[in-house]
């Protein structure tokens, strides 16, 4: 049996692809978590473009995954490594790590041949690390029939509970909701790119990793018709369950909105940030138009730029105020959110809990997610 309250490890690395968090977790019997503490590592650039190329099909894959893994699971340990020393613990009082991976495909609509793949060698991040890990979340979920994703809707329902019709958006890569209304119904999904995009536009046109806090996008100015051909992606009119990433939302898809108009790199960067904005609220209006207030984590949270702008369009979306605020007044860093998540993620593995919500996943019913790799 755990202890009252037990340490946990989470670690992330998003679909942006900037780094590693490694959140150190305090959970309680009942679940509540607490972040203690945390580091975040870039990744180094070799490792980052081996998973970016990952993305897309390409020569001797399975060598080139198979080594992406193994990298990312010794930078995972470094981090680890980092976290440890920076609160002065020892592998021995860690109960377990959650480990995501990173995501290189996934492809749920196939039916009994659906898949989903995060790269990582979770065996050698356990032998590294000296803790045991919980990786491979989405697995189970996907064979009970469901997407395998969102994952961290059962957590937000755990965390962030009020006595409102309450939403948690998690802006990554890819933007995702969880809806909290008062009466209980907790539901999600993914409504469509977060960061992604914009990080991706402002990579190819200037080389930055991404755009801070939107300060390319407010030097243009968003370009209607371009929004509406990228809205006009069916993806945006599927209802939920739902979920995407790299697979539907790249480059080639941005050119092919693009095609052939002479549009200032600044606008399309702009309207990659209306984008984000408009399919989130249109998401969130549509499926829980009660809404009250609305936090916001991911380093989405960050970019000053789209929390203005979601502020700005929100009256135009809902008839009643909608408090939009990030979940640092929540007391939770939005940076570190998912990381926590993961941690947590890895509390009900190990107390055999089931933490998926079919609401959110379609999957046929609730399962134990994650697989274990012992120390």
């Amino acid at each position: 049996m755990n202890k009252p309250q037990s340490f946990y490890i989470g670690l992330m690395s998003g679909t942006s692809l900037d780094g590693i968090d490694a959140v150190l977790a305090k959970i309680g019997s009942n679940g509540e978590a607490t972040a203690v503490d945390a580091v975040s590592a870039p990744f180094a650039p070799e490792l980052r473009k081996a998973l970016f190329e990952l993305q897309s099909p390409g020569p001797n894959e399975l060598h080139r995954e198979k080594q992406a893994g193994n990298a990312l699971a010794l930078a995972y340990a470094e981090a680890v490594m980092q976290l440890l020393n920076k609160t002065k613990l020892q592998p021995s009082d860690i109960t377990a790590i959650g480990a995501h991976g990173q995501t290189i495909r996934h492809q749920p609509h196939l039916g009994d041949m659906a898949y989903t793949h995060q790269t990582l060698n979770p065996a050698l991040l356990a032998e590294k690390t000296g803790i045991d890990v919980i990786a491979d979340f989405r697995s189970r979920d996907l064979a009970a029939g469901g997407h395998g994703a969102p994952l961290v809707p059962a957590f937000h329902a755990q965390q962030f509970i009020e006595d409102k019709n309450l939403a948690i958006l998690n802006i990554g890569g890819i933007a995702n909701l969880t809806l909290l209304p008062k009466n209980g119904e907790v539901t999600g999904f993914d409504c469509g790119p977060g960061n992604m995009l914009m990080d991706a536009w402002i990579h190819e046109d200037q080389g930055n990793a991404f755009d801070e806090n939107g300060a390319w996008a407010l030097q243009g100015k968003a370009n209607e018709a371009l929004l509406a051909k990228m809205l006009n992606d069916p993806f945006f009119a599927k209802t939920p369950p739902k979920s995407t990433g790299r697979d539907d939302f790249h480059l080639h898809w941005l050119h092919e909105k693009i095609g052939n108009e002479n549009y200032l790199s600044e606008d399309v960067q702009a309207t990659l940030l209306h984008l984000t904005a408009h399919s989130v609220l249109d998401a969130l209006v549509r499926h829980s138009p009660l809404t009250q207030k609305l936090i916001v984590c991911g380093g989405g949270a960050r970019n000053y730029g789209l929390m203005n702008l979601f502020k700005a369009k929100a009256a135009h979306f809902f008839k009643q105020p909608l408090e939009i605020i990030t979940s640092d007044a929540a007391g939770i860093d939005p940076q570190l959110v998912e990381g926590l998540a993961f941690a947590w993620l890895a509390w009900a593995h190990k107390e055999k809990r089931p933490a998926n919500l079919p609401a959110v996943t379609g999957a046929k019913g609730p399962r134990i997610l994650g697989a274990c790799y012992p120390a």
